[in-house]
């Protein structure tokens, strides 16, 4: 399975041998650490360093920030070959994010400071969005930035961080006027190393996604240059915020894609393999029921997210649309992982077998990015007109 088997009006022979190259990759040096990442709750270093060395994080980026120019078509496919491999430790997705931050706000210096190290993989980068008494509500963010002649200094605490404990970038969500609602939201980009008054928090213990260092992230009177401001003025960092979400909804879409054909290929294996009653479990009839109903989601899927790829290309991805990808590719994806594992039986509950890891790391699709509740409220104001 690919992303891009239906050669989607998007891809060109490029994505193709990209998509070849990268699964390859991953095969080789993500596979096989999957279960070692878990254990430690972190992916090693390294592994950012060695898929940065092949390119796998520049594709959407000028050649002069350390990329090689193509669309955020190549930002996909690492996605969902990422899904695909089984893989949900690798914070790849937050770290495209906030490349994605920087190449649309950043100033050029900004640019050429930030850029070729996150695309080559000697950053890592994150976001401070979440806080502990605000969640989806980003107007409403109460860590805030007070000028200090060419500084700000930053106060407050963000939690559920992706990338919380490795991020030598962070993206600060903070409020530069408090009293003025979305209107005084800014974003400050934070060098973590010697940053004082800046602490980690410990590495959150999380229901999946065991591999990804989740972490609470502290700011107490820490000084950033005010050069480190996004954009050209304060004040912006709402709708910058609001102009990336397609992006990364649509890319939850995509990962889950990624997910559901990796699932589907190891039930598959699994109940060709096992038997009962004297049958292979694929003879029976609810098995090949089950399997066709989910080789149809991940058909639709594949489709509904490869349109929403082209409207992205095209500037033309609007909020409604990408919220549909996330909340129903997110859903249809932890519909499949229930399917997979009922195939699997009681060793479906063991945690040797892959499926019991993607169950659990399945679900959180349906929370981050925006619950799915707000997604279809976003998609119903989009009606109501």
């Amino acid at each position: 399975m690919s992303l891009i088997k239906n050669s989607p009006s998007w891809a060109v022979d490029e994505h193709k041998m990209f998509a070849d190259s990268t699964r390859r990759l991953f095969d080789a040096e993500m596979a096989p650490k999957i279960e070692k990442w878990a254990e430690q709750g972190i992916v090693d270093r390294d592994f950012w360093k060695t898929v940065g060395q092949q390119g796998v994080m520049g594709g959407s980026i000028a050649e002069e920030y350390g990329g090689f120019g193509g669309g955020i078509g190549f930002d996909a496919i690492t996605v969902y070959e990422q899904g695909r491999t089984g893989d949900t430790g690798w914070g790849y997705g937050i770290q495209s994010i906030v490349i994605h931050y920087l190449n649309a706000y950043g100033s050029e210096e900004q640019k050429k400071k930030w850029l070729p190290k996150l695309v080559s993989g000697d950053s890592v980068a994150a976001i401070a969005m979440t806080e502990p008494g605000t969640g989806s509500d980003l107007q409403n963010v109460q860590t805030y930035a007070e000028k200090d002649g060419n500084h700000y200094k930053i106060n407050g605490s963000k939690i559920f961080i992706t990338n919380g404990h490795t991020a030598d970038l962070v993206v600060i969500v903070a409020k530069t006027d408090r009293n003025a609602g979305a209107k005084g939201v800014s974003l400050i980009v934070l060098e973590t190393e010697g940053a004082e008054g800046f602490r980690r928090g410990r590495n959150l213990k999380k229901l999946g996604m065991k591999g990804s260092d989740t972490a609470e992230l502290f700011f107490e009177d820490v000084r950033v240059p005010t050069a480190n401001l996004l954009g050209p003025e304060e004040g912006q960092g709402f709708y910058q915020l609001m102009k990336q979400l397609p992006w990364e909804r649509l890319m939850i879409g995509i990962t889950a894609l990624g997910f559901i054909d990796f699932a589907i290929d190891e039930t598959v294996k699994y109940v060709q393999d096992r038997k009962a009653f004297g049958s292979r479990i694929m003879d029976f009839q609810n098995t090949r029921f089950k399997l066709a109903e989910c080789k149809t989601k991940a058909e639709l899927l594949r489709s509904f997210v490869n349109d929403g790829l082209a409207r992205l290309e095209a500037g033309e991805l609007d909020a409604a649309t990408a919220s549909m990808a996330k909340w129903w590719g997110s859903q249809t994806q932890n519909e499949v992982m229930h399917e997979c594992l009922q195939l699997h039986g009681g060793y479906g509950f063991m945690m040797e077998y892959p499926i019991a890891r993607l169950y659990a790391d399945s679900r959180v699709q349906m929370i981050y990015g925006g619950t799915n509740e707000i997604m279809k409220e976003l998609i119903a104001r989009s009606m109501d007109v």
